[in-house]
Parts: structure tokens; sequence; C-alpha cells
């Protein structure tokens, strides 16, 4: 590992912990040289499915466009940046076990809107208006009222 301080490529690990549920190692390193601490962190690396978009293309799978729509969904709202990532992880996991190559959009738009549900009411209300193209006032309110029905307060 290369420290990003002074370059040098000689470091030493000086504690290892599991982080994010066990799916990550968080390593803490000293450079040889010029003695200064960072963080690391290892994620096992996984081919991840193409997803098929609605148009029958395939792309390569983005963490970057996941998190942002996530992200979008998310903004000002008091949701942490480790619950975001937790949730990422918990959409990927599921990507994964489907042992498919290809996985259509749709199905991945499904498993955002099912996380963003578990974060945050609002954020998962401004998702699923963008992903199911609202257009009137009364598709909100459909969405409000099942979203009351299953848990009223």
């Amino acid at each position: 590992m290369q420290c990003p301080f002074c370059a040098n490529r000689e470091t030493r690990v000086i504690d290892s912990r599991f982080a994010s549920d066990g799916d990550q190692v968080r390593r803490r390193r000293e450079c040889c040289a010029c003695k200064e601490r960072f963080t690391t962190y290892e994620t096992a690396n996984f081919n991840m499915p193409f997803v098929l978009k609605s148009n029958d293309i395939k792309q390569n799978f983005s963490e970057h466009k996941l998190r942002d729509g996530m992200l979008r969904a998310l903004e000002k709202r008091p949701v942490s940046s480790d619950q975001v990532e937790s949730a990422i992880i918990r959409i990927k996991k599921k990507l994964l076990s489907l042992g498919e190559a290809a996985i259509p959009s749709v199905q991945i738009g499904e498993y955002v809107m099912h996380e963003l549900r578990q974060l945050d009411d609002v954020a998962y209300i401004r998702f699923a208006s963008v992903y199911n193209s609202f257009t009137t006032i009364s598709e909100f309110r459909e969405i409000i009222e099942q979203m009351e029905e299953i848990s009223p307060n």
C-alpha cells in the first residue's frame, strides 16, 4: 500500500477490524518513512450483473449511479452516510444473490424504493415520483395513502 502523504511503498498495518456488517476490513496503517497514519478499507471484488435497460440495452452496473440516485432522493434528509452505504451494500447483495447475468433496471429500482422506504418516507416519495413518472397530484396522494395504510401514525 502506497502512503498517500509521501508515496512511500512501505507501510505497516497497526490495526484491523471488520467494518460495515463484516463486508469490509478496515485497516489502520502507518508509513514506515514519514510515520503518518491513514485508514484503508478492503472489500471483496465481485462481478456485478449487467443492467438491462427498458430499451433492451445492457449496461455495466454502476454503483456510482445507484448512490447518486439515492442521494438525490435523500437530499437534506436526516439520514447518515453510513445508513446509505449499508443500503447500497444490501442492494448489491440482493443483485449478486440472484445469480443472473443481467437484471432489469426496473427490478433494481424496486430494490432502491424498498431501501428508501426503510430509511425515510420523504426520500421514498421523491424517488417514487421520479421513478414512476408522476404527472398529477393525485398520483402523489395515492402513494401517500398507500404508505399511511401500511404504517399509520
